[in-house]
């Protein structure tokens, strides 16, 4: 479980440091809170709205609405809380760094596990092929092994677009959502698929053929 990004009622600070440094709307209020995370956290209309909504009830916040907008702003009471509370609004950014740090490194883990697994996957699946292929006679022109690697290769084929069409979906339904698609996720996606690829290069080079 990734760990939390804000504490209890630290984000309730951490808005009004937003609106210290300029007016928002709901969604600015959300992009930034993502931009700052560097993408790792991005908050949902559920858990910003409401909060906003009591901040103006303590007076720390106003609003107003320009045609279908809402721009929220901080009062002059908010700006003194802020002040007051400087020395929070400090160990909460230092403990945003620190668990969007953790949050990077438990990702970057996570595809590394993946990867690892996969390539003792393949290289298990190689080695099994191997010894059945010692015990199989081999035969000349169309035999059964041939049309049984054609059927797994059309399988292999199903496969790849199935996993390509589900995370262009997965990514294009994020960025959609209002999500960001930093730089750093984009190089470990890349990182992985080449590491996937090779992994198969790697277990397909292992397997016999007919000219050998």
């Amino acid at each position: 479980m990734s760990p939390a990004v804000f504490s209890h009622g630290d984000l309730r600070l951490y808005l009004l440091s937003l609106l210290a440094e300029a007016p928002q709307h709901g969604y600015g209020i959300i992009q930034a809170l993502t931009d700052r995370t560097g993408g790792t956290y991005t908050p949902s209309a559920g858990t910003i709205y409401p909060r906003l909504a009591k901040l103006e009830e303590e007076g720390l916040v106003t609003k107003t609405v320009d045609g279908r907008t809402t721009i929220y702003a901080i009062t002059d009471a908010g700006r003194a809380e802020l002040s007051a509370r400087e020395g929070d609004l400090a160990g909460i950014e230092q403990g945003l760094a620190d668990s969007v740090r953790l949050i990077a490194n438990e990702v970057r883990q996570s595809v590394q596990d993946a990867m690892r697994s996969l390539r003792a996957d393949l290289a298990t699946a190689a080695h099994e092929e191997q010894r059945a292929a010692k015990s199989r006679p081999r035969f000349d022109g169309m035999s059964g092994e041939r049309a049984t690697s054609r059927e797994h290769l059309q399988r292999a084929d199903a496969s790849i677009n199935a996993f390509r069409a589900q995370l262009r979906t997965d990514l294009r339904t994020h960025v959609a959502r209002g999500g960001s698609l930093p730089a750093s996720v984009v190089t470990e996606l890349e990182h992985a698929m080449d590491e996937a690829a090779r992994a198969v290069t790697r277990a397909l080079s292992a397997l016999p053929t007919d000219k050998q």
